[in-house]
């Protein structure tokens, strides 16, 4: 995990003084609420449905356990709206039928950072001091800027990995933090970077993916993709450039956002993301890059070349955290066989959510947040604090926040696996649904969200609930289930293997399911958005239209096959039908005549 150096810690302390001075001035009526927004969107600082969000930046999902217990304090003793607010949520709500609002809770994200949903800007300053205390910040979490960049929840301990994309990760946090290039632009900007044979960071979907490999003489340096992201446009991005010399990635980027700053539309927010430019454009928005880059280069000199010595300063700071000896890795391997043979809940957990790790005696660990009477990614204060004891105990005091919405442990030794396993048990972190139906995507939706078109979290309470039956789960298989309340993608729906997308008809709650996405790993296969199956359907349907298309693919599928495998080979048609058959005959009449 990377180690703060004095000025990180500075420059987080400056940014919260700074945002208190700001705040106090637009309490005061002495900076305007329009200067204000900008301000406090860069700072992370949303206005949501009801009360305002914040999302905290945690850089490329690493975390350490003194900022866990951070983000419990804030959970339990600032993330509670004040009376009116919650009575007028609970109103709001209470009409679509929602009973349940969580408070004091923390929210994994799919970009790896943590939100709140009902902290008061009028403690927002004292929140920001409190983060600062312990490094975390909530800069460029939100704005038309660059955002935190993600990359692998395994990055630097897979065994896959060529690369480690952590340092570069880094260095482009560093490098974009504040950079005026990159402020204001058109829309949000998103990077993410993966340096593993397998894409775990679905680096396709994003504004620019990178790929940090080696080629055949054994030199580092980077694929680059531009323009994928969802949205109403789902695009996946064009590789740009085969290999670039690492060294050149920030030349490289600056002349991806120069273009785009230029020619980037800024007069539809719908249109002005990256994606759109490089779409209408082509090959004509490749060349302008490349000519961009050359004039950076031969030009200006290359100004942002990285030099052997920062990059080699930043890589330092990535330390393998102090882990016991271990004696004898064979022994332990051994030993835990022998556990999970006389054990098949533990057997069944070590398949489902340990992972390999390239260092003889040590596993990566993934805890589930994915369970019954909470939603997708939330965490109470309670459980945050009992999160960091078990990051203390078993994985040096570090962890990692996942694209899928869990903590990962990545310094387990084999020989604690089984302690780790009663212990995360006891907390209720211990399910084995990780990559199954139930260890699903899902955004905050229209519970919270003020741009969501339709709840995301009593849908994925039902189907939850329905699926309660790890047999079952092992027997559907593998499988990506993502929920997005509206069409911004924050659930990621276009790239789950089953997406439902919540949209309004009316002033009603609809939800379009679609199949056969992929964000790009092995088990998806190559990044591509899902199709729809048929009409909307109403939330009352969901679980059961959800149901069919799972049936049917228990009853088509071959031995063995992946249900993403199975749409692709028999199409979607019979899914439709099945979609089709479990409508409510209620439900037909009504979005027949919306």
């Amino acid at each position: 995990m990377y180690q703060y150096t004095d000025f990180d810690k500075a420059f987080v302390q400056q940014r919260a003084d700074q945002f208190r001075d700001q705040l106090e001035r637009w309490q005061s009526g002495k900076l305007p609420e329009d200067d204000f927004r900008p301000l406090r969107l860069q700072n992370g600082w949303y206005v949501q449905r009801y009360a305002p969000m914040l999302r905290v930046a945690v850089p490329y999902g690493e975390i350490n356990s003194d900022q866990i217990r951070v983000l419990a304090r804030v959970a339990r003793e600032y993330d509670e709206p004040e009376a009116a607010v919650f009575k007028a949520a609970m109103e709001g709500q209470g009409k679509l039928g929602t009973t349940f609002l969580p408070t004091h809770c923390a929210h994994f994200t799919t970009r790896t950072n943590v939100q709140f949903n009902w902290i008061p800007l009028s403690k927002a300053a004292d929140v920001m001091d409190l983060l600062a205390s312990v490094n975390l910040h909530g800069i460029q979490t939100s704005g038309n800027c660059i955002r935190n960049t993600t990359t692998d929840a395994l990055a630097g301990i897979a065994p896959d990995e060529a690369v480690d994309p952590r340092p570069y990760a880094e260095i482009l946090r560093q490098w974009t933090t504040l950079h005026p290039e990159f402020a204001f632009l058109p829309r949000k900007f998103k990077i993410a970077i993966t340096g593993a044979a397998e894409d775990r960071a679905a680096t396709g979907w994003h504004d620019v993916g990178l790929h940090v490999l080696k080629n055949a003489a054994g030199e580092v340096g980077f694929r680059v993709f531009v323009g994928g992201g969802m949205g109403r446009t789902p695009v996946i991005g064009t590789v740009i450039r085969e290999f670039l010399p690492w060294n050149q990635i920030m030349n490289y980027i600056e002349a991806i956002v120069r273009v785009y700053n230029e020619l980037g539309r800024r007069d539809n927010k719908y249109k002005a993301r990256i994606k759109i430019l490089v779409k209408a454009e082509g090959q004509a928005y490749i060349d302008a890059v490349e000519e961009e880059f050359r004039q950076i280069v031969e030009v200006d000199g290359g100004p942002h070349t990285v030099p052997q010595t920062e990059f080699d300063r930043v890589a330092a700071m990535f330390t393998t955290p102090a882990l016991p000896a271990v004696a004898d890795a064979a022994a332990d391997e051994q030993a835990l066989i022998a556990q999970a043979a006389q054990e098949p809940a533990f057997a069944r957990w070590i398949s489902r959510n340990v992972h390999a790790h390239k260092l003889a005696g040590l596993r990566a660990v993934t805890l589930s947040f994915k369970r019954t009477g909470q939603a997708p990614g939330d965490a109470t204060g309670d459980q945050l604090d009992a999160l960091a004891q078990l990051v203390d105990r078993f994985s040096a005091g570090e962890a990692r926040v996942t694209h899928d919405q869990n903590v990962m442990l990545p310094w387990v030794q084999v020989s604690q696996l089984h302690a780790l396993w009663q212990a995360a048990r006891s907390l209720g972190l211990a399910s084995t649904n990780v990559a199954l139906l139930t260890d699903m995507i899902a955004c905050p939706g229209g519970d919270f969200c003020a741009l969501a078109n339709a709840r995301s979290l009593p849908i994925a309470e039902a189907i939850t609930q329905r699926y309660q039956d790890l047999d079952e789960l092992d027997d559907i298989g593998e499988i990506d289930l993502h929920i997005s309340g509206c069409i911004n993608s924050c659930g990621h729906h276009h790239s789950g293997h089953i997406g439902i997308l919540g949209v309004d008809k009316d002033g009603k709650e609809w939800y379009q399911v679609t199949l056969g996405g992929s964000d790009g790993s092995s088990l998806s296969g190559e990044a591509v958005a899902g199709k729809v199956i048929g009409p909307s359907f109403s939330a009352a349907e969901v679980p059961d239209v959800l149901e069919a298309v799972l049936t049917t693919y228990r009853n088509l599928r071959q031995p063995g096959e992946h249900f993403i495998d199975a749409v692709r080979r028999i199409g979607l048609d019979p899914f439709k039908e099945a979609g089709k058959g479990a409508r409510h005959p209620a439900a037909e009449e009504e979005a027949a005549a919306a």
